[in-house]
């Protein structure tokens, strides 16, 4: 059977933000040729028992289906697995840690319907108390690292347009890629650009890799700032946290990181990328060093770890399990 939609929402053990998900996003659903795909990534918790038994509580079952993963395949290998267990229109891509306003499904849908050359859709993702978050950006470039690594307000401004984060906007716009926490995909997408999403990474840069891709194909990326989704920002991974206290970031990270610089720009545009890091990290030193109230924005040992997997930019991530 196919569908109009088909929503896929990863968990890894977060059961109560699932749980707290699919009661936001099933009322939206009323009227939609829907089926919601729950893939339990090899948590080895109570997740699968807890979303189990509140599906069976609800009596939902006809609408929502859990699939358990026997491995922990990391966030494009989860995806893929719910992508591929039905045949719909439209593919909602949403986190266990988000929360689906009144109307943005229907919102989404709309656009996708009223733009037959958007590929992938995204709403304006928000705090509970609808502060706005950045979510639509550039891609990412050389210059672009050195940007994040220098932290510095002059090089910055000057370097605007290689700057990656968008300001948050109000009106419907195009960009190069949107977060994945909350994105809706047409099916046409998969077909065109030959597969689904790349699980040669583990967790992050895979958003910006398909957007890549699928713009290489020639698809648009839209965002509609109409359709509200909180995102809670909790979830299954710990680097925002660890980026924030400065922390030392998974290896998964940096094994994304050079796999994205390689598929875009090649060798050389990979070396670029952690030369202008480093150059960009030098001027954070130097400013730490003339200024204690200034804050790098660098993360312990990072200064190494973006040379992880250089020599073999394609080689097979590390299991977090595995280190």
């Amino acid at each position: 059977m196919s569908y109009q939609l088909s929503v896929v929402i990863v968990n890894y053990k977060t059961p109560q933000m699932m749980i707290d998900c699919l009661e936001s996003l099933l009322p939206e659903l009323h009227g939609v040729s829907a089926k919601v795909v729950v893939v339990d990534n090899f948590s080895q918790d109570d997740s699968l028992l807890l979303i189990q038994q509140w599906i069976d509580k609800q009596a939902v079952s006809s609408l929502v289906q859990l699939v358990a993963s026997f491995e922990n395949s990391g966030f494009s290998g989860g995806n893929n697995l719910g992508i591929s267990a039905f045949d719909a229109e439209f593919y909602l891509l949403l986190n266990s840690d988000t929360l689906v306003r009144k109307g943005a499904v229907a919102k989404l849908l709309f656009a996708a319907i009223s733009n037959d050359k958007v590929g992938l859709i995204s709403p304006r993702l928000e705090w509970p108390d609808r502060t706005p978050q950045e979510s639509c950006f550039r891609f990412h470039t050389p210059i672009s690292q050195l940007i994040g690594s220098a932290n510095t307000g002059f090089i910055t401004k000057t370097l605007q347009k290689y700057n990656v984060p968008f300001a948050v906007s109000d009106n419907p716009g195009f960009y190069d890629w949107t977060s994945f926490a909350c994105v809706l995909v047409r099916a046409e997408v998969f077909k065109d650009i030959g597969g689904l999403m790349d699980d040669g990474y583990f967790m992050y840069f895979e958003d910006v890799a398909f957007a890549y891709v699928a713009q290489q194909a020639g698809w648009k990326v839209l965002n509609i700032p109409s359709a509200h989704v909180v995102h809670l920002r909790g979830g299954s991974s710990p680097l925002k946290s660890q980026a924030k206290l400065r922390k030392r970031l998974p290896r998964y990270f940096y094994e994304s990181r050079t796999r994205f610089f390689y598929q875009v720009y090649g060798r050389f545009g990979l070396l670029m990328a952690n030369v202008f890091w480093s150059f960009g990290y030098g001027v954070s030193l130097l400013r730490y060093l003339l200024s204690s109230s200034f804050v790098p924005n660098v993360s312990a040992y990072q200064w190494k770890d973006i040379w992880i997997n250089f020599l073999q930019p394609l080689r097979a991530y590390i299991h977090p399990d595995d280190y």
